[in-house]
C-alpha cells in the first residue's frame, strides 16, 4: 500500500500547480498562502516547545478550541501550531483571541514535505484529529521520536472495511500513534482491531464549546428575530431546502410570524436556493443583505461560514440535513449544547451513537416524511423548551471530556 500511496501522492504534488489554479478561481485557496500546501512556510517558529494541532476542516478545528484555550495558560507551552486543509478554517481560527497559536496549512503529504515541515517547526508533540491519517507524515514523526496522539479518533465502517482490505499497512500506520482517544465506542472497537495500541474513550469532543467561536449577529436583526417564531434547517443538502420552505408554507398558515433559517452544508448553492424559493412564492432574505429586511420575511438564508451557533441560539427547534438524502447525516452536537430540538431524516449512520445518547434524553427525534417534518416542528412550536436542563446536562459533560482529555495531553507534554 506504501508504495503505490507514494506513487500518487508524488503525482498528486506534480500536479498541484494546476489543482492550485483552479482551486483560485474557485476561490477555495488563499492567494498569499497557498504556497504552504506546497511545503513552504510563512510564520516563524518561537523558540522552545511547541504544540502541533492538524485538523482537517472548520468542525475539527473548532472541536480543539477549548483544548488551545486552556494549553495556552501553560507556561511550558511557548506556541500552539494549528495546521488544517481548508480556507474557511484558516478564516475561523482568525478571528479567535489567542496568543500563542498560529494558523498554517498543511502541506500535500510527500515524504520531502513531511520531513521538511517537521525539521522547520520540531514540534514537541503531534495531535491529529477526527480521521486525519497522513502516511508519509506520521512515518516521519515517528522517526523523530515526536510524541503522536490522535484525539476524537472517529473510524465509520466503511472506512474500517477499507483499512482493513489493507491490514498489514494498517496495523503500521495505527502503531505509529502513542495514545488514541476515540470519539465513540464504535471507533474505539475499530481502532483496536486496527491495530492501535493505547486507547481510551471519553466522549465526543465536539460536546465542548468556546465562547468565543459564537458571533454576534447585531442589535438590529436581534430585534427582528424577537418578533419571530423561529426554527432552523442546518447543513442542508439537495431537496431538503424545498422540503423546509415547504413546511414553512404548511405552518404559516397557523403561525403568523413564522420564520425558518436556512443554512447550506455548501453555501456555493446558495444562488440555486433562491430561485427555488422563490418559485415557492415564500419571501426570502439573504444573510448579509444591504436590503432591509422585510417584516414578512419568510425564509432567512445564510451564506456565510461561522456563524451557525449564532442561529441555534435563536432557535427552539433544528432540523439536521444530509438525513433525508443517503449522505450520512450531520453532526448534532452543536445544536444539542444550545438546547435545542433535533430532527433529521433516516440516513444518519456517520453519527449514530450520539444521535442515540441524544434521542435517550429526549433531544432528537426522527422523521421520514416531508409531512413528518411538519407535524414534528409544529408540535415542538407549541410545546414548552426544556433547554436549560438539556444544556445543563451537555455542560456537565462536555467539562468531564475536556479535562480528560487534556490530562492525556499534558501527560506527554510533562515527558518531554
Amino acid at each position: 500500500m506504501f508504495f503505490f500511496y507514494r506513487i500518487l501522492i508524488n503525482l498528486v504534488f506534480i500536479l498541484s500547480p494546476i489543482i492550485v489554479i483552479i482551486r483560485l478561481f474557485q476561490k477555495k485557496e488563499d492567494p498569499s498562502r497557498f504556497r504552504e500546501k506546497l511545503g513552504f512556510f510563512s510564520k516563524k517558529k518561537t523558540k522552545g516547545n511547541l504544540i502541533w494541532f492538524h485538523g482537517a476542516s472548520v468542525g475539527e478545528i473548532l472541536s480543539v478550541v477549548p483544548l488551545i484555550e486552556k494549553l495556552e495558560k501553560n507556561n511550558k507551552i511557548k506556541q500552539i501550531l494549528v495546521t488544517s486543509n481548508t480556507l474557511s478554517s484558516s478564516k475561523i481560527l482568525s478571528k479567535l483571541k489567542l496568543k500563542k497559536t498560529i494558523h498554517q496549512f498543511f502541506p500535500i503529504d510527500t515524504n520531502y514535505n513531511a520531513h521538511k515541515f517537521l525539521e522547520y517547526w520540531d514540534p514537541s508533540i503531534a495531535i491529529f484529529i477526527d480521521s486525519e491519517i497522513w502516511p508519509n507524515m506520521l512515518t516521519n514523526i515517528k522517526k523523530k521520536s515526536i510524541s503522536l496522539m490522535l484525539i476524537n479518533a472517529r473510524i465509520t465502517e466503511k472506512s474500517f472495511k477499507k483499512w482493513k482490505f489493507f491490514s498489514s499497512s494498517a496495523k503500521t500506520i495505527f502503531q505509529n500513534f502513542d495514545m488514541c482517544i476515540s470519539s465513540s465506542l464504535a471507533s474505539k472497537n475499530y481502532l483496536r482491531l486496527l491495530g492501535a495500541k493505547k486507547i481510551s474513550y471519553f466522549g465526543n469532543l465536539k460536546f465542548t464549546q468556546s465562547k468565543q467561536t459564537t458571533n454576534e449577529l447585531g442589535k438590529n436583526l436581534n430585534k427582528f428575530f424577537l418578533t419571530k417564531k423561529i426554527w432552523c434547517a442546518s447543513s442542508t443538502h439537495g431537496i431538503e431546502e424545498k422540503i423546509c420552505a415547504n413546511t414553512h408554507k404548511k405552518l404559516k398558515v397557523k403561525y403568523k410570524n413564522l420564520l425558518t433559517i436556512i443554512i447550506p452544508r455548501h453555501i456555493h448553492r446558495v444562488k440555486k436556493i433562491l430561485q427555488d424559493i422563490k418559485e415557492m412564492n415564500l419571501k426570502i432574505h439573504l444573510h448579509g443583505s444591504k436590503k432591509k429586511i422585510d417584516k414578512k420575511t419568510d425564509i432567512y438564508l445564510v451564506n456565510t461560514f461561522g456563524q451557525t451557533q449564532s442561529f441555534f441560539k435563536i432557535s427552539k427547534t433544528v432540523f439536521l440535513g444530509g438525513s433525508i438524502i443517503k449522505h450520512g447525516g450531520q453532526n448534532p452536537l452543536e445544536a444539542a449544547k444550545y438546547g435545542c430540538q433535533i430532527l433529521h431524516g433516516p440516513n444518519i449512520w456517520n453519527f449514530k451513537e450520539i444521535y442515540n445518547l441524544l434521542k435517550a434524553n429526549g433531544a432528537s427525534h426522527k422523521v421520514i416524511t416531508p409531512n413528518q417534518l411538519t407535524l414534528k416542528v409544529n408540535k415542538i412550536l407549541n410545546n414548552k423548551s426544556n433547554s436549560k436542563k438539556l444544556q445543563l446536562k451537555i455542560k456537565n459533560l462536555s467539562s468531564k471530556i475536556l479535562n480528560s482529555t487534556l490530562n492525556e495531553i499534558n501527560f506527554y507534554i510533562k515527558k518531554k
